[in-house]
């Protein structure tokens, strides 16, 4: 009789134990090997075991792991300067995880509005977003699955569609409380919908002309997974307040908000803070994630790679009904069906394969931004005929065997 797990009963796990990994590959326990197509949901930017990173770390770890931040932490300045020079931003406040750092922007928000005189100052936000799952961005999220019981949520959040400028317009004409518009530019949960190149300008314009703080969730989207340092410069804008996680610290902990202008300006001492945020461990994962981008040419090839499978899987599920979209950019892309699918990702494993199904219908791939020809082929030749086969299978079957 097994015993009873320790852990609380929060994630739905998959019956799979790795033990460790080289490149793009994962190795279970039992010596199984699988191309790894999910990236620790887009954290493990430069895969596993990298050559370059590790040596790095492991020296860093023989120096100083931690400081408190009650001290000067000089390779916060390293990392916070690579920041400002790629983004064009000011300054940077480093934290642990997307979540804080999202949570650190409403914050940013709130009280920029507070400073202008607004007493309930409100942010707008968007539908089937994801920002995070405290209690402020677990509000700020669209999402009643994620929400449901937990309320009552936090107030201040108008909710809008994303892509729709004309609903941001009538927000613009009605509501004199709103301080800031925070959208991702690249929906990940939501499942992988852009905010358009269009509609992110038209909304650095409004926010520009009502005096309003742009703020970008760029915490799955960016660190080069689209081609770009950060999904929103193919729009060439900048926002005011970016929060950034996940790939930026290629599997270690990290978490920042890079703020320009008058955000940049907002906190003063006392007004926010973190323990384990911006240790030297973190910066140094940081510093060295982005140099080993930088020489390895890897924002050219998340865009390439990118553009590869997209074309391999459109070219192999030409002509298959239920196939509804491929969307994306880069290395971050979503096959939608016209059904549930969430068996797909217990099939992939059966194949070699991590994947993601996210938003019910939407099967996501962030593989690690590595990714060479040889595994976008694998990818594909493995991938598409499983996609194939549920899209061939009647609806009410893939159903009840999603269900079962």
């Amino acid at each position: 009789m097994a015993l009873p797990s320790p852990l609380m009963p929060i994630y739905a796990q998959q019956p799979v134990r790795f033990s460790h990994g080289d490149g793009p590959w994962l190795y279970d326990t039992d010596g199984k090997r699988y191309l790894d197509c999910l990236s620790g949901i887009a954290v493990n930017t430069l895969g596993h075991n990298h050559p370059k990173l590790v040596p790095a770390l492991r020296e860093q770890i023989g120096r100083i792991m931690h400081a408190s931040n009650l001290f000067e932490v000089p390779l916060q300045h390293t990392l916070a300067s690579k920041l400002v020079e790629l983004s064009g931003m000011d300054n940077v406040f480093f934290c642990n995880s997307g979540l804080e750092a999202n949570e650190a922007a409403i914050k940013i928000a709130r009280l920029y509005g507070h400073n202008k005189g607004i007493d309930l100052p409100e942010i707008v936000v968007y539908e089937k977003a994801f920002h995070g799952r405290s209690l402020a961005t677990l509000s700020a999220t669209g999402n009643v699955k994620v929400q449901k019981g937990f309320e009552p949520l936090v107030g201040g959040f108008v909710r809008v569609p994303l892509n729709d400028t004309a609903a941001l317009e009538n927000i613009a004409a009605t509501r004199p409380n709103v301080v800031a518009v925070f959208f991702e530019a690249i929906q990940g949960e939501g499942g992988i919908t852009p905010a358009s190149i269009e509609y992110m300008q038209a909304a650095r314009r409004i926010c520009d002309a009502q005096g309003w703080l742009l703020m970008i969730d760029e915490v799955q989207c960016g660190t080069g997974r689209t081609g770009k340092w950060f999904a929103h410069q193919w729009a060439g804008i900048v926002p005011d307040v970016m929060p950034l996680a996940k790939g930026l610290g290629s599997g270690v902990p990290i978490g920042a908000v890079v703020a320009k202008g008058a955000a940049a300006t907002t906190f003063k001492p006392g007004n926010h803070g973190t323990t384990f945020g911006g240790n030297p461990l973190a910066m140094r994962a940081g510093i060295e994630t982005i140099r080993i981008m930088e020489e390895e040419g890897l924002l050219e090839n998340a865009a390439r790679m990118g553009a590869y499978i997209s074309a391999g899987m459109t070219r192999e599920l030409s002509g298959v009904a239920g196939l509804r979209e491929i969307r994306g950019k880069g290395l971050m892309m979503g096959l939608q069906l016209d059904r549930p699918c969430g068996h797909l990702v217990a099939e992939g494993l059966k194949h070699g394969l991590v994947i993601n199904v996210t938003a019910e219908s939407v099967v996501r791939l962030l593989p690690p931004l590595i990714f060479k020809q040889e595994h976008a082929d694998l990818l594909i030749h493995t991938l598409a005929p499983l996609i194939r086969a549920t899209l061939q299978t009647p609806v009410e079957f893939s159903t009840q065997a999603k269900t079962a």
